[in-house]
């Protein structure tokens, strides 16, 4: 289903709003360094998909997890009084890989063009 601007507005506010939590709200270890990526909240606003992100390999992003889990009763009563809402939605975790698989394709397309150096021959010629 495509996003209205309405629904738009409200994921950017829930997304806002739980990113705040995480910092003003919520003294768990494991959710430090955690970045709220994206919000989707389902068409009959009983759900919200959090996406969320940190620096780490799996075993820091199963600890993220953990520690969301752990706080989500907390999360969604302070969600409750930062964001107007007809339903206060039920809280759903994911991890966000897309940044780790764009920093992944990064790195290769470095390890790349180390392997390959640009010879003079290959330089696009100028019209000077």
């Amino acid at each position: 289903m495509k996003a209205t601007p309405r629904t738009r507005k409200l994921n950017e506010s829930v997304k806002e709003a739980i990113a705040a939590i995480l910092i003003e709200d919520v003294q768990d270890p494991r959710l430090h360094l955690a970045t709220v990526t994206s919000v989707e909240v389902s068409p009959d606003m009983r759900y919200a998909d959090v996406f969320v992100t940190a620096h780490g390999d799996e075993r820091r992003y199963a600890d993220l997890l953990e520690g969301l889990e752990a706080a989500k009763r907390r999360i969604r009563s302070a969600l409750s009084q930062r964001v107007a809402m007809k339903y206060l939605p039920e809280l759903r975790f994911h991890i966000d890989d897309s940044v780790d698989e764009g920093m992944r394709i990064t790195r290769a397309i470095e390890r790349e063009r180390r392997k390959r150096p640009v010879h003079p021959d290959d330089a696009p010629e100028s019209d000077a």
